[in-house]
């Protein structure tokens, strides 16, 4: 009597996030918040992200926890620190800017950080290296905007403050930064 045995067929593990992570998945969700919806005539698009940003004081907040989702998954995928460090940077101006009151708005849903930084993910599973070196750049350039905004009203306060004490004291000197 022959006995046959039939093999048994395991099924995969379950990777982290399940299938909650998996591109078509995050494609859903970043075309959701971000471009969803078509003004008619027009080209622009928006999303529930530029909807619920409309929310004086906690709408951007609640975009950008929506936006987390897609950061959450580029780390669990296993990009690399500095592509996730920029992702956070997108979601981080989205949400500043976005605070602004009709502007930021508007800015909002032209910057769509949750489509960048969905093909930031593709990018960085497809061709990390091309996608890390430009990370760091944009990532150098938005440290030197901020130095920028820092230092540049610290040298306005300055000068006028020069100004002023070489006004009120009549100093012999030609101030601090000389004649402009």
């Amino acid at each position: 009597m022959a006995f046959t045995a039939k093999p048994e067929v395991l099924s995969p593990r379950v990777k982290r996030g399940g299938k909650a992570f998996d591109d078509e998945n995050l494609d859903l969700l970043s075309h959701v918040l971000d471009d969803f919806i078509r003004i008619p005539g027009t080209s622009i698009r928006f999303g529930l992200d530029g909807i619920v940003g409309f929310i004086p004081g906690i709408g951007d907040l609640i975009g950008g926890i929506a936006s987390c989702i897609i950061i959450i998954a580029a780390w669990v995928r296993g990009v690399s620190y500095v592509t996730v460090a920029r992702m956070v940077a997108n979601v981080a101006i989205e949400v500043v800017v976005g605070s602004v009151p009709v502007l930021g708005d508007m800015f909002d849903i032209a910057w769509r950080a949750n489509r960048r930084n969905y093909a930031l993910l593709v990018g960085s599973v497809d061709e990390p290296r091309k996608h890390t070196v430009q990370s760091w750049f944009f990532l150098g350039g938005l440290c030197l905007v901020l130095a920028a905004l820092i230092l540049l009203p610290m040298l306005l306060l300055a000068w006028v403050f020069d100004g002023l004490f070489h006004t009120l004291f009549g100093t012999g000197s030609n101030g601090l930064f000389g004649t402009l």
